[in-house]
């Protein structure tokens, strides 16, 4: 009986990262992205950014590794500063622990700008007393920023957000949405949110997920979508668990459990136009700004 206890927790085990990334078919598997040289500092950056991190050493191999590939493809790092793409880990009650590949507004964006094809792409929270009407049929809007009192705008209440972009070829789309709108679309596809759990993203950072759901909204429906950003929406809050298959789900905060899947967002977004062609030095720094 001891012996096949020993037997049985042996197989549960999970194999340590290290030996999992030195595996015949996992290397194969990264220097088809990565390769060459590259690849020997891309698992020395995933296992260095893992150790660092208690929850990701809890999550399963294959959705970290896939996680950090699929942010690699697309040349976003996940760094706080840059706030490119995260790797979340949370609970799955079927599958384990697994890390998320969540892409960050700034990821949008950089993603749109690298396209060649976006002339202007900006997102921004509207303030009281700041907007003075916004068309939706001839998309023209009248907004009086506090330009001479930014402190006091930082603390002002957001009565909207407004999204516009510009093509090369002088086509323009722009889209406003009340914080009652938003808040109604965060109501219907965040659980956590609707539940006021108190440790959503929405709840930690609305402005940021706000910004996120106006530029996928925009992208998504109107804008030209490159292979990248294509790539970048279809994975975007994706896990792939061991049998390989991708799954979907609405991750809201650091670490969640989740039972059912909820169904996916139309269109959603985050943004910010900082450092939008600052590429990572290294493949730590690429894969996760460390």
């Amino acid at each position: 009986m001891a012996v096949n206890n020993s037997l049985a927790a042996r197989k549960n085990q999970k194999v340590g990262l290290t030996a999992y990334l030195t595996q015949d078919a996992v290397k194969d598997q990264i220097n088809k992205v990565v390769g060459g040289k590259d690849g020997q500092r891309f698992m020395a950056a995933i296992i260095s950014a893992v150790n660092t991190n208690p929850a990701l050493q809890e999550c399963t191999n294959p959705s970290i590794l896939s996680g950090a590939l699929l942010g690699e493809s697309l040349k976003l790092s996940p760094s706080p500063q840059l706030g490119h793409y995260y790797l979340v880990p949370f609970n799955d009650k079927n599958k384990g622990k697994v890390a998320q590949f969540q892409l960050g507004y700034k990821g949008y964006i950089q993603l749109a700008i690298r396209s060649g094809q976006y002339k202007k792409l900006n997102v921004l929270a509207i303030k009281e007393g700041e907007l003075e009407y916004f068309d939706p049929l001839n998309e023209d809007i009248k907004i009086n920023l506090m330009v001479d009192k930014w402190d006091e705008r930082e603390e002002a209440e957001t009565i909207g957000y407004y999204a516009m972009f510009e093509l090369t070829n002088g086509f323009r789309k722009a889209i406003y949405w009340s914080k009652k709108q938003m808040e109604n679309h965060a109501m219907k596809y965040s659980q956590g949110y609707r539940a006021k759990k108190g440790y959503t993203f929405w709840e930690k950072n609305f402005d940021g997920m706000a910004y996120k759901t106006m530029l996928r909204q925009l992208i998504s429906k109107w804008g030209i979508m490159s292979i990248e950003l294509q790539s970048a929406l279809e994975n975007d809050m994706t896990f792939t668990d061991e049998s390989g298959s991708v799954n979907y789900v609405e991750a809201d905060s650091e670490v969640i459990d989740y039972e059912t899947v909820e169904q996916p967002e139309e269109v959603q977004v985050e943004k910010t136009e900082d450092s939008v062609n600052e590429p990572a030095t290294d493949a730590k720094s690429a894969l996760f700004g460390k």
